[in-house]
């Protein structure tokens, strides 16, 4: 019996190439702090991708950082993103990207 895919989260940061965007921080300090922060309401696994840039997207906006974020249910994604602790997550954007992220819910097939 194959397991169904757990609901997923993609947060996605769109801006152009000279956007700031520090991958180090985003990586090493955002998303462990996500993860501390809701694991507890049920988020299972987070994953960062970083689509590779070409030359023609030098002058137009592009996704520059994808997040997957992985939830046991619907109800842990609500319980997450209502969380006391949401606010200090959205606070902490700040401290790597100017960009306001996109958030898009993913419901298994």
């Amino acid at each position: 019996m194959s397991r169904i895919a757990s609901p997923t989260v993609y947060v996605t940061y769109q801006g152009a190439p000279h956007d700031r965007f520090d991958r180090r921080y985003y990586v090493e300090r955002h998303l462990p702090l996500v993860m501390q922060a809701w694991r507890r309401y049920g988020l299972e696994r987070v994953a960062a991708f970083f689509p590779a840039l070409s030359d023609a997207d030098t002058t137009r906006d592009i996704t520059l950082a994808i997040c997957e974020c992985h939830f046991r249910d619907e109800a842990a994604i609500s319980a997450a993103f209502g969380s006391p602790e949401a606010a200090e997550v959205m606070a902490d954007v700040t401290a790597f990207t100017d960009i306001s992220p996109t958030r898009l819910r993913v419901a298994p097939m």
